[in-house]
């Protein structure tokens, strides 16, 4: 049986004061939230799709969010990243789970589960993209920062209204790209390591699933020093400040009146 798991892991610093964690708290929870359920949704509907029904018999085919919340991997350790600086945010879902011997093909339809995942929170960061465009044309004043100065040229529903939303919906385009980016990446267990496996020809796709455990540890010895060799930061960075790029900066391109 394979398991498919919705990962976060985002750089988040500075966060030594009260305020800033009960910021983080408000405004990325929600944006949060929404990404591991619907990740782990889209896998679930995918592989019953394929014709494995495991996760929807397990009740797992909902986007009810206590069917998909572990109460320390998904609540408590992200609490904790939050609370303690310099460290990244990171968590997960529990874990969806894909009888592939139930599926018409397997290979083929475990490369279809994991692009579903991946493919829900791209859909998620472009529409999240849209939706901060829509805010900002109908308040075009409108701060994302709070400040004295900001909030003289916002009226008074802008401020306690639409920014917030907005502000959520800037945290779901970024939090919904570190989705895809890390889903990307080979290694067992995120999504990439199904795709790439699906992608091979069959020998070599079953050398690389004999391979994944060892590559696995080569992932955890590379986030541990990271900070010393900078391999996954400078994979995941790159990529993620392009998608996020490219993806807010063609949404609010969109807005009536703006040229490049």
């Amino acid at each position: 049986m394979t398991r498919a798991r919705g990962h976060v892991y985002m750089g988040v610093t500075n966060m030594n004061s009260l305020s800033q964690i009960r910021h983080t708290i408000t405004y990325m929870g929600l944006p949060l939230l929404f990404a591991m359920v619907l990740h782990g949704y889209a896998l679930a509907w995918m592989a019953e799709k394929c014709g494995d029904s495991t996760a929807k018999l397990q009740g797992r085919l909902t986007i009810n969010p206590l069917a998909h919340i572990h109460p320390f991997w998904t609540v408590i350790l992200p609490l904790i990243c939050v609370m303690l600086p310099g460290i990244p945010l990171f968590g997960w879902t529990k874990m969806i789970p894909i009888d592939h011997q139930n599926m018409r093909q397997s290979r083929r339809d475990l490369t279809l589960v994991a692009a579903a995942g991946i493919g829900t929170n791209l859909l998620l960061a472009i529409a999240s993209a849209l939706f901060l465009a829509l805010i900002l044309t109908i308040e075009p004043t409108l701060s994302l920062k709070k400040s004295a100065e900001a909030d003289a040229f916002s009226s008074p529903l802008a401020t306690l209204v639409l920014r917030p939303i907005a502000v959520m919906a800037l945290y779901s385009v970024l939090i919904n790209v570190v989705f895809v980016v890390w889903n990307l990446l080979p290694f067992s267990p995120f999504a990439g390591s199904l795709i790439l496996r699906g992608l091979l020809p069959l020998q070599p796709g079953r050398i690389f699933a004999r391979s994944e455990r060892y590559m696995m540890l080569l992932f955890v010895v590379l986030i541990v020093f990271d900070e010393q060799l900078h391999v996954i930061h400078a994979i995941t960075g790159t990529f993620y400040e392009g998608f996020s790029s490219t993806i807010l900066s063609t949404a609010l391109a969109l807005r009536p009146g703006i040229t490049e």
